[in-house]
């Protein structure tokens, strides 16, 4: 790792000590402590982009069915609607959009070679994401009326959805990728799903769109996270169920969503690397509300009622055993839970807790530093079929655009985060996320990680992230200036400058942000690795 940080260019020590430009010049970005406000670049005036199939990167062109002059409001105007709700409650005159719905689309793909690879494929196309709604350049949710397997991505697996994240505020464009990839190599190792992902240029309606990332759609299927899915209006309870620990639940209707006691919101000893600490409660001021949302189909009230005891009671056997050492066990309907002489307290964790998957989860999160690890985009599983067994297992992370040092969350690479206390999103409030807490003061789970994350490392994921990084800067650097020219939000910030670190912010190139980036994964690798590795 040491060598590959040889490699990168000097600009790299000049990130490091005044932020990604060195000097600012008057028309560098605005630092995040800066209040004069930028004003955004008209997107009507895009300058003209040379663009075509067979320049080094992936092109896929959507073209809506329809020739209604204003049919390109369906990728421009859209907000989701709780988040355009949440800003007219504090925006006097902010008049609420239209939210993100579907549009009849024939979508083109070639590959990096050129190579056709999907012909004029039926499709839905909308915008999708939370706050993401609210930039220029929108994520988009692809919906194919016919499987497809798109870029050889997932060992060509045959899916009818897929997401282009838009990486607005991600100056590197390469966060996600960066974090899947490592996401890949950790959980495959367990079996276990993390989307794949591919950079490609976007085209919609013949209008340059941008460098999007290609990614998976968060949901079941054999090629995804593979739970047993139940047939059309089947209601019986022996069924997969994937959950979003997510603090927009109460958006999803009462069937599929939940509320989570955490027992009875029992105290907490965030992880600081050592023993000890004051105890905090998880749950408390804006956070009180936060729950899950069922994201794969049920059909009964019955399916909700069991999957919301099993998660609540799941917790409790946790804790039980991580703070009174207590053995707690199911009775065989999944539904009670009793003290148990039969087992260990770490037995009874095991029992029904997939803990490599936690510890997996727990590595991916330490080493990203996302914001929203507290809030939303942490998934996980119980499978009661009968290929099933019936654990609750984590897998599919998500979401990485606000983490690795775009953020000020473990902006110098340093401290530890994802089972500490960590700050809300709008820094008004501290908690925790406790999944990620509730098992980290006892040993032989931090044992787990430490074989994880020695195996991990010394296997060279952390650095083929990293190289990753400095290889794709190079490789599409032209898809990356074409992206630049089209959206200029690296010289306009204004959207989103308060979210950066000051390094993030004061990055007015793609290599800038990319190298920042780059340099950032070492520091992280670094500091974890000097506490993990065995």
């Amino acid at each position: 790792m040491e060598l590959l940080r040889k490699l990168a260019l000097p600009l790299i020590a000049a990130a490091l000590m005044t932020g990604c430009s060195g000097v600012r010049s008057e028309n560098s970005a605005p630092s995040a402590d800066d209040s004069t406000p930028v004003s955004s670049a008209d997107e009507t005036s895009q300058p003209e982009q040379s663009y075509s199939a067979g320049e080094g990167i992936a092109l896929i062109n959507i073209d809506t069915v329809s020739t209604d002059p204003n049919v390109m409001d369906f990728v421009t105007e859209p907000v989701a609607r709780h988040v355009a709700e949440d800003i007219a409650s504090w925006t006097p005159g902010y008049k609420v959009p239209a939210e993100p719905y579907y549009e009849a689309c024939k979508v083109t793909v070639h590959d990096e070679t050129g190579a056709l690879v999907i012909d004029s494929a039926d499709a839905d196309v909308k915008v999708r994401g939370n706050w993401t709604t609210t930039y220029d350049k929108k994520p988009l949710r692809i919906k194919f009326t016919e499987k497809q397997a798109v870029l050889g991505l997932n060992d060509g697996a045959e899916q009818k959805n897929w997401v282009l994240i838009a990486s607005y505020k991600d100056g590197s464009i390469l966060r996600d990728k960066a974090a899947l990839q490592a996401s890949r190599e950790i959980l495959g190792q367990d079996g276990l799903y993390s989307s794949d992902a591919a950079l490609a240029e976007v085209v919609i309606n013949g209008q340059y769109w941008g460098v999007y990332l290609l990614a998976e759609q968060q949901q079941t299927g054999s090629s995804r996270v593979d739970i047993t899915e139940p047939e059309i209006d089947y209601t019986g309870t022996d069924i997969g169920y994937f959950l979003e620990y997510d603090g927009y639940f109460y958006q999803e209707d009462p069937l599929h969503s939940f509320h989570v006691s955490y027992a009875d919101n029992a105290p907490l000893r965030p992880f600081d690397g050592a023993e000890g600490g004051d105890e905090v409660k998880c749950l408390g001021g804006k956070k009180s509300d936060l729950g899950f949302t069922i994201k794969s189909d049920i059909y009964s009230q019955e399916q909700h009622d069991f999957i919301a005891g099993f998660v609540e009671n799941t917790y409790k056997i946790m804790y039980e055993a991580a703070y009174n050492d207590t053995a707690f066990a199911f009775d065989e309907s999944f539904s009670q839970i009793s003290p148990s002489k039969d087992l260990t307290p770490q037995q009874a964790v095991e029992k029904v807790v997939n803990v490599e998957s936690l510890a997996d989860m727990y590595i991916i999160s330490e080493l990203t530093c996302d914001a929203d690890i507290y809030w939303s985009s942490f998934f996980m599983d119980a499978d009661f079929g009968t290929e099933g067994d019936a654990r609750l297992t984590f897998e599919a992370p998500w979401d990485f655009d606000s983490g690795l040092g775009n953020k000020p969350r473990c902006a110098d690479g340093t401290g530890f985060y994802a089972a500490s206390l960590v700050p809300d999103v709008n820094d008004n409030y501290t908690t925790v996320n406790p999944w990620l807490t509730v098992l980290m003061n006892e040993e032989w789970f931090r044992q787990i990680i430490r074989e994880k994350w020695t195996s991990a490392y010394d296997s060279g994921v952390f650095s083929r992230m990293e190289e990753m990084v400095l290889s794709d800067t190079e490789t599409y650097s032209s898809a990356f200036e074409r992206n630049y020219q089209r959206w200029n939000n690296l010289a306009d910030k204004s959207a989103f400058v308060n979210e950066l670190t000051k390094k993030s912010a004061h990055c007015l190139t793609h290599q800038q942000a990319a190298e920042y980036l780059a340099e950032w994964i070492g520091l992280r690798v670094d500091f974890l690795n000097d506490y993990w590795h065995e």
